[in-house]
């Protein structure tokens, strides 16, 4: 009985979330309050529009990356489970709708104290390698949709879409790797701070493979300038200093 509970609050919980960053992600990509202000109509519309897209690109995602935490922790002993954070939900949605994102509404929880820095690192390179995967299925897909399509239409696609699936698929593409991308910076709580320290090849690897499907899919730095990557680390640093109480 208690373990359904447990279950059930998981699912909710990961549902909370889940919605909340689909809300997040629509918001920026309609331009946000300052985006409803000046033209509530146009805001509208782009709201209505990437609803849908980000349902799908937010939900496989996010909910893929931290079930494999959770089923990767549960290979090695550990109690794991899902645990909204309500301050991380306000933080997602007010930073939604100012325009940027810091999607932090909750993470899988951990419990054991027999982990292993491997174990640890393993872990945590699950979620990562789970985005790797959706990037790889629905960059399969495009091709298979737009045959002789270059490698940077996805970045041309997220700006001028030929079609409302092809922007779907760029979207899903470019979120799965900016989610790994996010939780690969070596900054505390994210995953690459315990990569790193378990494996510091691996977590170059991991990290270069990274950045250099963002570069050869035109993301960076069509869609997202490289001054915007130090912002990014800047913003992760903050939270750090916040999830440390040092804020």
């Amino acid at each position: 009985m208690r373990e359904n509970t447990h279950f059930n609050q998981e699912i909710k919980d990961i549902i909370i979330a889940d919605a909340a960053l689909i809300i997040a992600f629509s918001l920026v990509l309609s331009d946000g309050i300052f985006g409803l202000i000046s033209n509530p109509g146009a805001f509208l519309s782009k709201f209505v529009l990437f609803i849908p897209i980000a349902v799908v690109a937010v939900s496989l995602s996010f909910i893929l990356h931290e079930l494999m935490h959770k089923f990767v922790a549960q290979y090695y002993g550990a109690i794991a489970g899902f645990r909204t954070s309500y301050n991380g939900l306000i933080i997602t949605l007010a930073t939604g709708a100012v325009g940027f994102l810091l999607g932090i509404p909750g993470a899988t929880m951990i419990y054991t104290n027999s982990f292993s820095r491997k174990e640890n690192g393993i872990v945590s390179l699950a979620g990562p390698l789970t985005n790797f995967a959706v990037f790889a299925v629905f960059l399969a897909i495009f091709y298979i949709l737009n045959p002789h399509s270059a490698f940077t239409s996805i970045a041309i696609q997220l700006s001028s879409p030929s079609s409302y699936i092809n922007l779907l698929i760029a979207f899903t593409v470019f979120i799965s790797l900016w989610l790994a991308f996010f939780n690969m910076l070596p900054i505390t709580p994210l995953d690459g701070s315990k990569v790193l320290a378990w494996n510091a090849p691996v977590y170059i690897v991991m990290l270069a493979a990274i950045i250099g499907l963002l570069l050869l899919t035109g993301i960076i730095p069509q869609i997202i300038p490289l001054f915007d990557l130090i912002y990014v680390f800047f913003i992760a640093l903050l939270f750090s200093m916040f999830y440390r109480g040092i804020l």
